[in-house]
């Protein structure tokens, strides 16, 4: 009897297809390592070299030409006793207090509307409360600014032909204030809104069935259900939008000009004009470390106080 031959030799490895060629592990290495090496590169760049000529600056009499003088802290302890700059510290403060919440709230009655089932048209809905913050900051301060102009205002255009008298909004420093609230708010509240959109769908529908069939009414459940819930997004709006309050520049520099005069200058304001306006470069970047340790402290404080309120 003959013995059956095998049908393939076991000593020959058959060759893969060309499309099932195992890629080289030096590409899975080296992509991520370039991507993040760029992002370094950046932020090494654009915010530590930025960051450290502040330092340096701020230690120095420079005037954004000549050399520089080393002056050590005095424009620490002259920016201590400037009235001036306390002034826009104050008013900066009062904006964020003022503009934050109104934000908040504006921004999330805007996507509690948007996901509810009983309004129509949420579609059209979401792109027109977003469309402001497809426009920038300036085009925003400009808008406002042709809404309550004084002479020339619509605001005022339309009490006019209802037989009032035109609002002061510009030479009033109160009204003109309130102006810049109103409008810091309204630019701010559609990213909020996305993020609050984001939240609300993700409460799980159970919850208010459930106390829905408990008798609960709307405002409870929105007070022990939703809010719960969406407390995370919230302390991300919040510190976002506090932080971007204190940085405001671009939008009231184009609606009034932190007027009349210098009423309603903010800090960013006071360090731009300190800078380019006086040359002063030093003392402004000084005033600007200033406000790197109160954006800071501003921060660590509503981490601490989410850490608190969270469960453990």
């Amino acid at each position: 009897m003959s013995a059956t031959q095998p049908a393939t030799r076991p000593d020959r490895a058959t060759p893969a297809p060309a499309g099932r060629r195992r890629r080289s592990p030096r590409r899975h290495v080296l992509a991520p390592l370039l991507f993040t090496g760029a992002n370094i590169v950046f932020f090494l760049l654009f915010f530590v070299w930025p960051g450290a000529l502040g330092v340096v600056y701020s230690l120095t009499d420079y005037r954004g030409l000549g050399p520089l003088e080393f002056v050590g802290l005095e424009n620490y302890r002259e920016l201590l006793a400037d009235g001036d700059f306390y002034g826009a510290l104050t008013r900066t403060f009062l904006y964020t207090v003022l503009s934050v919440p109104l934000a908040y709230v504006l921004s999330l009655l805007t996507a509690s509307l948007l996901v509810s089932k009983a309004v129509r048209g949420a579609s059209v809905g979401r792109i027109v409360f977003f469309f402001p913050w497809l426009i920038s900051p300036i085009v925003t301060g400009v808008v406002w600014r042709w809404m309550f102009g004084e002479n020339f205002g619509f605001v005022n255009y339309v009490i006019g032909r209802l037989g009032g008298e035109a609002v002061p909004w510009s030479s009033n420093a109160d009204l003109s204030l309130l102006v810049v609230v109103f409008a810091g708010a309204w630019g701010g509240t559609a990213f909020n809104m996305l993020l609050f959109m984001a939240a609300l769908r993700n409460v799980p529908v159970s919850y208010y069935e459930a106390a829905e069939l408990d008798g609960a009414n709307g405002w409870q459940r929105f007070r022990h259900i939703t809010l719960p819930s969406i407390a995370p997004t919230s302390f991300m709006v919040v510190l976002l939008s506090t932080l971007g309050a204190m940085k405001e520049f671009a939008m009231i520099q184009a609606l009034n000009g932190g007027g009349p005069g210098t009423e309603n200058n903010l800090i960013v304001q006071y360090i731009y004009t300190t800078g380019f306006e006086r040359a002063r470069v030093g003392y402004a970047s000084a005033a600007s470390m200033v406000l790197m340790v109160v954006l800071l402290a501003i921060a660590l404080v509503q981490l601490k106080l989410n850490g608190r309120k969270e469960p453990k």
